[in-house]
């Protein structure tokens, strides 16, 4: 099995608190891999982490073969990072976003072409090219994103929350998007609250105050735990961690 990520007991310490404790994950490359947990879990920190933003404490890991530790530049050449928060040029328009992040990716005049057209039509841009990015709904903020993000054709797209106040169609379209991208080869690492988009994914892991719960496809977890659902199996370890802790605290 061909890896794209790979980290063995990686921590994440913010003086006394433990953001990530010892995390251990393989995510193969060309899987969609959910990363689920409640706010403050460590997902955020994780990430981070992994796309070279972050120094983990102690443990170890790649990223597309490239150390976390001290390739974090290389790191960052080879993934494309879309957050939660729109983090574009509001007062830049859809083809001006575009080309400026195409400058930071430094491709050259033909290539920038040629991805812009590409991009814009994955992304059911067109039309939309010359409008403001401020003025764009939620959605199509995030489709703008997204291309962004994919410019410089990255081996691995991590997505922090990506649909996060998206309206369903939306989220629909979107996903349907990063389902296109899978196949064609691109590794997406992606975190959400909405369990039926969790579904969908080929991998998933649980994680709870920087704890790694569980990890396996959706219907493993499924039969591994006696739920119906995702939704199911995903309160009965918070519930269940919840309740170790408070006994270990006793």
């Amino acid at each position: 099995m061909s890896v794209a990520i790979h980290c063995e007991q990686l921590t994440k310490r913010f003086g006394d608190r433990v953001a990530v404790n010892n995390l251990t994950l393989t995510v193969p490359k060309g899987s969609i891999y959910g990363f689920l947990g409640p706010n403050g879990s460590g997902k955020s920190t994780t990430i981070r982490m992994l796309c070279g933003l972050l120094t983990p404490t102690t443990g170890k890991g790649t990223v597309l073969g490239f150390d976390v530790m001290t390739q974090s530049e290389e790191i960052k050449q080879r993934i494309g990072y879309m957050s939660q928060k729109f983090s574009l040029y509001e007062d830049l328009t859809v083809e001006e976003n575009l080309d400026f992040y195409a400058g930071v990716y430094q491709l050259n005049v033909a290539e920038r072409k040629q991805r812009k057209k590409e991009l814009i039509e994955m992304a059911s841009l067109m039309g939309r090219e010359k409008q403001l990015a401020g003025s764009l709904s939620g959605g199509w903020k995030q489709r703008l994103a997204l291309s962004c993000a994919l410019l410089h054709k990255p081996e691995l797209l991590i997505l922090d929350e990506p649909t996060a106040g998206v309206d369903p169609v939306s989220r629909r379209i979107f996903w349907e998007v990063i389902h296109q991208l899978a196949d064609e080869g691109i590794t997406v690492l992606v975190t959400t609250h909405y369990m039926d988009e969790a579904q969908t994914c080929d991998w998933i892991g649980f994680i709870f105050f920087g704890d790694l719960l569980a990890e396996g496809t959706p219907q493993e977890l499924i039969d591994q735990r006696g739920g119906g659902n995702l939704e199911d199996v995903f309160i009965d370890l918070v519930k269940r961690e919840e309740a170790r802790q408070r006994g270990e605290g006793a």
